[in-house]
């Protein structure tokens, strides 16, 4: 695992790539990302192709497939409803 206690960055992207490519896997590595800048940066996709990593991009807007979106929907639809309950 990778920890970053700061803004992730095309930096501490390579630095996932590099990990993951010290993992010498018999089969090839295959990274499923959204579209975020620092991602598609030509940093990263030089070093994915130095350490032998394919990059696989989500469509532009595809929240049925971005895990996140599915937390957001549930966190908007149980929490953020001004649902008054009486005890916890």
């Amino acid at each position: 695992s990778v920890t970053n206690h700061t803004y992730i960055n095309s930096h501490s992207m390579c630095l996932l790539l590099a990990k993951l490519a010290l993992l010498d896997p018999v089969m090839p590595i295959s990274v499923i990302l959204d579209n975020a800048r620092y991602q598609k940066c030509q940093m990263v996709t030089d070093f994915a192709q130095i350490v032998d990593i394919e990059l696989v991009y989500l469509p532009s807007y595809s929240p049925h497939l971005n895990l996140i979106e599915r937390l957001w929907r549930f966190v908007r639809k149980e929490c953020l409803y001004s649902k008054y309950y009486a005890d916890f």
